[in-house]
């Protein structure tokens, strides 16, 4: 672990953070700590910042309540920047927008990012417009039983493969699989944020357990 006075802080005090959010690791915002507001945010396990407008310290959440939970604090190779990883309580930008960053200002027509809570809005889309000629309207319009089949099909699908040994088929039907999870979990109500806090409350389990046998 690097010491605070290991860290290089500009000619103003200050050393940049880019605050990440742990579940979806979008980028949240971007401020800047100098060493009080860094030793707080430490000893509180909430971010606090240095307000360059206001010259003073700011604890974000201590007016909207929207708090971030300190996960960790990493430093760059030059150790001049820091990323701190949280557990938001709620919005990061003061336009309440989950992130600051929300403007896009390119995006490549080859590349596209891609992640699970991206696919779970395009499927809540799909339930919410019902577009016509889509697999994903057909499986909500035909309900949860249909649905359900498919989940329990896909299974049957990925032991097959497994099974076999065969890792290319085997990725192709976990993919199969996964996405039809999605759509039950959309036609339940269930986010992939639950699924996230579900398994983060078993992993801490599960550390515990392997620390007892250890002992």
């Amino acid at each position: 672990m690097l010491n605070i006075d290991e860290l290089k802080f500009d000619e103003k005090g200050l050393i940049p953070a880019v605050v990440v959010d742990s579940a979806s690791k979008r980028v949240l915002t971007l401020a800047y700590m100098n060493r009080e507001s860094l030793k707080k945010s430490m000893e509180k396990e909430l971010t606090c910042f240095w307000s360059r407008s206001r010259q003073e310290l700011w604890l974000k959440g201590e007016t909207s309540g929207n708090y971030q939970h300190i996960v960790s604090i990493t430093a760059d190779c030059d150790r001049d920047a820091l990323v701190v990883v949280v557990e938001p309580d709620g919005p990061a930008c003061h336009l309440g927008t989950f992130s600051c960053f929300e403007n896009p200002v390119f995006q490549s027509e080859e590349r596209h990012e891609f992640s699970l809570d991206g696919l779970y809005e395009l499927l809540e889309g799909r339930k919410r417009d019902m577009p016509e000629g889509s697999y994903t309207s057909y499986l909500f319009e035909k309900g949860l039983d249909k649905i359900l089949k498919k989940v329990g099909e896909e299974c049957t699908e990925v032991i097959i493969a497994g099974k076999a040994q065969d890792k290319r088929e085997t990725v192709y039907e976990i993919a199969d699989l996964a996405y039809h999870t999605l759509v039950l979990m959309v036609e339940a109500g269930i986010s992939v944020d639950d699924i996230r806090k579900e398994l983060a409350s078993r992993h801490i389990i599960d550390h515990k357990v392997k620390q007892e046998k250890m002992v």
